[in-house]
């Protein structure tokens, strides 16, 4: 008896074998935190046009610097703590966030907001990568469902841009944006308890939680097919962030154009794109669970398109209707890609969430400077006209291994 009563003490809890919806309920809220404050910068792009008389190009510049620095970095980090988790760099990383938005506040000119964007962009790099390791320690064997509350998270913290631009940021400028110096506050401190949680859940098994939940990386080379399936996925990822990037960016503008809109009424439709995006990403990973991530994959592309390609030339109440629907159906794919990745190079899960997420991040940043350009080149109109046919490039996702074949080749590649 007194040997079963220690024994329980050296092992993780029973409860932390399953799904710990605590922690993911946790991250989830952080991710939430992050993002929010990550949209800030978009958010701000209407102000910052009119206060300081910026192009379309410079405005895309800045949304440059924050996402590619993420982009970079993510990958990088995700290699690195794959071989060493580092649970305390989730705070760290916020703290570099809360620097960031409070320099944005108080910028003066072009050169500081980028600077200001920078910091920001960091603390992205370093979270997002932790932080799906966390949904993935904590997910049990609902991994889809698990990814799915910790990338709604962030989802949703994007959609409140609409609301920040309308609510705060039109009525108080600028400095409005140094008020989410306290959402990045409180983000820190719930991620400082989830690093505690980390850090014992590692000391507690360090064995099992590198080897399957913290995703150490393994020494086994890649396969041909392998790198090949990975490089669809980074393709359908690269379509996809090019749409986003150019509906969250620059729609607004479009809107203010084509329908006469004011700024507020402008964001009330990015909004209704943003937070139908969020359902999106929420039900797309226990739809993925049952019915397949491949198939979620190749729904999400084939149901976006012919929608993406009508939105342009529909009067303003069709046009909010479509941008519900094509928001919800495009982002089911969202945290699935990053589950499919994950499950096609195992053990790698902060390098495959980096590569992923990253590099819709990175994607995001380059279409926001060629977009941009584009828009100053042949206008807003036709811009977002031709931009509506980038889901055809999605449908590679037809050509994805389906779910078993993926199984079947880890299993192979354990022998």
């Amino acid at each position: 008896m007194s040997q079963q009563a220690i024994l329980p003490r050296k092992q993780i809890p029973k409860s932390s074998e399953g799904t710990i919806y605590k922690i993911l309920l946790i991250i989830g809220l952080c991710h939430l935190l992050n993002d929010a404050i990550q949209a800030v910068v978009p958010a701000m792009f209407p102000i910052l046009e009119k206060s300081m008389g910026l192009s379309f190009t410079q405005l895309g510049m800045i949304a440059f610097a924050l996402n590619m620095v993420s982009s970079v970095m993510q990958p990088v980090v995700g290699i690195f703590t794959d071989k060493k988790p580092m649970p305390y760099a989730l705070p760290i990383g916020l703290a570099f966030t809360f620097i960031g938005v409070l320099g944005i506040g108080f910028a003066p000119n072009f050169g500081l907001i980028i600077v200001s964007v920078l910091f920001i962009g960091i603390g992205s790099a370093v979270f997002h990568p932790e932080g799906s390791r966390v949904a993935h320690m904590a997910a049990g064997n609902r991994r889809g469902l698990a990814q799915s509350i910790y990338q709604v998270g962030g989802n949703t913290g994007q959609a409140f841009a609409p609301l920040i631009t309308a609510l705060i940021l039109v009525p108080l400028g600028q400095i409005g944006a140094s008020w989410f110096s306290i959402a990045a506050a409180a983000a820190v401190i719930l991620l400082a308890y989830i690093a505690k949680w980390y850090s014992e859940r590692l000391t507690a098994s360090p064995a099992k939680g590198k080897k399957k939940n913290t995703g150490t990386a393994q020494q086994n080379p890649l396969s041909k097919k392998v790198k090949t399936t990975l490089v669809i996925v980074l393709f359908i990822i690269f379509a996809r962030s090019w749409y986003i990037s150019g509906m969250t960016n620059f729609y607004a503008f479009f809107g203010i154009q084509e329908y006469s809109l004011t700024i507020k009424q402008s964001q009330i439709f990015l909004f209704a794109f943003l937070v139908s995006g969020a359902f999106g990403t929420f039900f797309g990973g226990p739809l993925a669970d049952r019915f397949g991530k491949k198939t979620v994959i190749s729904f999400s592309m084939l149901g976006t398109l012919p929608l993406s390609i009508l939105l342009p030339h529909v009067p303003s109440i069709l046009a909010f209707i479509i941008l519900v629907l094509t928001g919800f159906i495009l982002m089911t794919s969202f945290s699935v890609t990053v589950v499919y990745a994950q499950e096609l190079v195992p053990g790698k899960i902060g390098t495959m969430s980096g590569l992923t997420v990253g590099l819709a991040f990175g994607m995001g940043a380059v279409g926001s400077v060629g977009l941009g350009f584009i828009a100053d080149l042949i206008g807003m109109q036709t811009m977002i006209t031709y931009l509506g046919i980038l889901p055809l490039i999605g449908l590679t996702a037809f050509l994805l291994p389906s779910d078993q074949k993926v199984s079947e080749w880890n299993k192979n590649h354990d022998k």
